[in-house]
């Protein structure tokens, strides 16, 4: 007979919780597999973090069920507190506790033999880079510290699956990128399943192997980043990952007439009106040919004129603002190093047609 694939580490089904009767989480249902890092991700107040906490069990939902491994932990009738779920937490403010060593920080919670505790905390110390502050206390780490201690107290028991709830929005900026990366090499080697909360696209672009967009308290989207990103739901998805380059129009014939010519926009009906969208960093630039002959066109469509209003270094890149002779509307470019033209410089704009998204007008 055929192997059947085992249930997946934690699957949630048609959650819904509500406060003072406004629905703040409405009807959730995801899955995440053991090795897995899930992101749930959205502006505040969408949900996000409410639907945590029922995961942990620190709230009850109203509606829908929580099954790990396969096992109901919360349903009509059920509620298994955080303790029996098998579930890790860690929060922004790392919630350690202040008259504990590191060692003890970290065995807090372990059952078992000593020498197995030992052990078990001795390793994660190491894994954590923090076994030279083994009797160190709290107040004496820094943020970054503290988070290593946080992760690796949370680890120690070998959870199942662990919750994190804007773990790393506590940390000096130069810090995250390193520490998210040695959390996320961590958690793979240990194989947990993971339910990450934070409201920063870069973060979950960075940690995450799927992501659950969040809006109004419903999954809106969901799939790896790449596809998140390459294919936005809507205007809102797109924007929620990088500014945005916004060119209206109508559609007659299944087309749309811009400064950058001719648009295709198939599913709309005519009259719609609809808003062509593109990412700064898919413009492309070209000084002014005036008195040179025609504006030129290339493969991604008719160029189009403009004048520099204002340009700025970022470090890794430079933003600069264009107003449009077509219609004086504002558009964006992204420009990798240094590129600083003066204010009113003229220049000519194209754009990658194949990196469009065409919506229906907000």
């Amino acid at each position: 007979m055929p192997h059947s694939l085992p249930p997946p580490r934690l699957e949630v089904q048609g959650l819904s919780r509500s406060f003072s009767g406004r629905e703040v989480v409405r009807e959730v249902s995801f899955a995440v597999e053991a090795g897995q890092v899930s992101c749930l991700l959205g502006p505040s107040g969408c949900g996000k973090s409410t639907t945590l906490r029922l995961v942990a069990g620190v709230d009850a939902q109203d509606a829908g069920q929580i099954l790990v491994d396969g096992a109901p932990v919360a349903g009509p009738g059920l509620h298994l507190p955080p303790e029996r779920r098998g579930v890790g937490l860690v929060f922004q403010d790392f919630a350690l506790f202040p008259h504990l060593t590191v060692t003890e920080n970290v065995a807090f919670g372990l059952t078992g033999l000593r020498p197995d505790r030992a052990r078990r905390v001795a390793e994660l110390l190491e894994r954590v880079h923090m076994e030279h502050h083994a009797q160190s206390y709290p107040h004496a780490l820094s943020g970054g510290e503290q988070q290593r201690v946080a992760l690796a107290r949370a680890l120690a028991p070998r959870p199942r699956i662990l919750l994190m709830d804007e773990p790393f929005s506590g940390l000096d900026e130069r810090l995250r990128d390193a520490i998210r990366d040695e959390t996320l090499a961590l958690l793979k080697e240990e194989g947990t399943a993971v339910l990450l909360v934070t409201h920063e696209p870069h973060e979950a672009m960075r940690m995450a192997d799927q992501i659950l967009l969040m809006r109004g308290g419903s999954i809106v989207q969901r799939g790896a980043p790449y596809n998140l990103y390459n294919a936005p739901l809507d205007r809102a998805a797109a924007g929620f990952f990088s500014d945005l380059n916004i060119l209206r129009g109508r559609v007659e014939g299944a087309l749309t007439e811009t400064a950058f010519g001719t648009f295709l926009a198939p599913g709309h009906a005519d009259g719609t009106e609809v808003e062509i969208v593109i990412r700064p960093q898919h413009l492309k630039l070209d000084f002014d040919r005036a008195g040179r002959g025609p504006a030129p066109t290339a493969a991604e469509g008719t160029a189009a004129r403009a004048q520099v209003a204002r340009a700025r270094f970022l470090g890794r890149e430079s933003l600069i603002e264009f107003a449009m002779d077509f219609d004086g509307s504002m558009l964006l470019a992204s420009v990798p190093g240094v590129f600083l033209p003066s204010p009113g410089t003229p220049m000519w704009l194209m754009i990658r047609r194949d990196r469009c998204f065409v919506f229906a007008a907000s």
